[in-house]
């Protein structure tokens, strides 16, 4: 397959693209710069906020990349403006905000436009924003406002303690939302019809080539639509297990730990 071939880079962030402490390695940074300048569009697909790309973005000295967050939800420019919008109705998510759970084993957060609300304090999860400060705010969700929600998350302190909260909400939303994990203990739910392959398809309106020509890169189940979509899509060695059996037929490559992708990027592109 020639380098020719692809006009763009898609790829996860964490598990995939950032490394085990949830950051951009200088070996990645300086090969997403080169392709980029070699006229390849990088296109961030993640979970996350779009304030916490942007932070990555601007380590990587990007000028023309595009966010893809809160799992195909949003998606934005280099500068924030958006491009692609869908939410879920707010009369969803008052019933999702009365999801019965064991609050000492799970916490309950949301994305909406003005920020990431939480139902308490979690200062584990302060490690995964480090680079661009990005933060919860703490709140009561029998009180709390539903506009412009992005998504509803839970976060398990295990795999086991989301079993019964997945089978609610699949029981309750499963055909008025997308419900997915996003790592092995964080299950998410979005509007119907959302994932990070349909908000690529938006980003790509605007472009002269498809998605044939893109190659994707991903390990969690948020990523399943998204690496079948594209020309090629890759697995990391590190991948939820669901995914390599969700997807059995895409390559697998090495691990986030050793900068993986930008192994790969550099040998399919010829960047020496």
């Amino acid at each position: 397959m020639s380098k020719q071939h692809f006009r763009a880079v898609v790829s996860d962030l964490d598990g995939t693209l950032l490394n085990t402490n949830h950051i951009i390695g200088d070996f990645t940074i300086d090969t997403l710069n080169r392709l980029e300048q070699n006229g390849i569009d990088i296109i961030l697909a993640t979970g996350r906020n779009h304030t916490d790309v942007a932070s990555i973005l601007g380590k990587i000295g990007a000028e023309r990349a595009v966010m893809i967050t809160s799992n195909g939800a949003r998606v934005r420019d280099m500068t924030g403006n958006l491009i692609y919008s869908n939410s879920l109705p707010e009369d969803i998510v008052y019933d999702l905000y009365k999801t019965p759970f064991d609050e000492t084993k799970v916490c309950l957060n949301s994305y909406q436009d003005e920020g990431w609300f939480i139902n308490k304090d979690v200062p584990v999860l302060k490690k995964f924003h480090q680079d661009s400060g990005f933060m919860y705010e703490v709140v009561d969700f029998s009180k709390h406002h539903a506009r412009h929600v992005e998504k509803i998350f839970f976060i398990g302190k295990t795999p086991e303690d989301l079993i019964e909260v997945e089978k609610y909400l699949r029981e309750h939303f499963g055909d008025k939302a997308t419900i997915v994990y996003s790592a092995l203990a964080c299950l998410e739910v979005m509007n119907k019809n959302v994932s990070k392959g349909e908000a690529l398809k938006h980003v790509l309106e605007q472009r002269d080539y498809g998605l044939e020509n893109c190659i994707a890169f991903g390990d969690g189940m948020n990523d399943v639509e998204m690496l079948s979509l594209v020309g090629k899509g890759c697995i990391m060695e590190n991948a939820d297990e669901r995914l390599k059996q969700a997807c059995p037929h895409l390559e697998q490559i090495g691990s986030n730990q050793n900068e993986s992708v930008a192994k790969y990027l550099q040998l399919h592109f010829g960047i020496q």
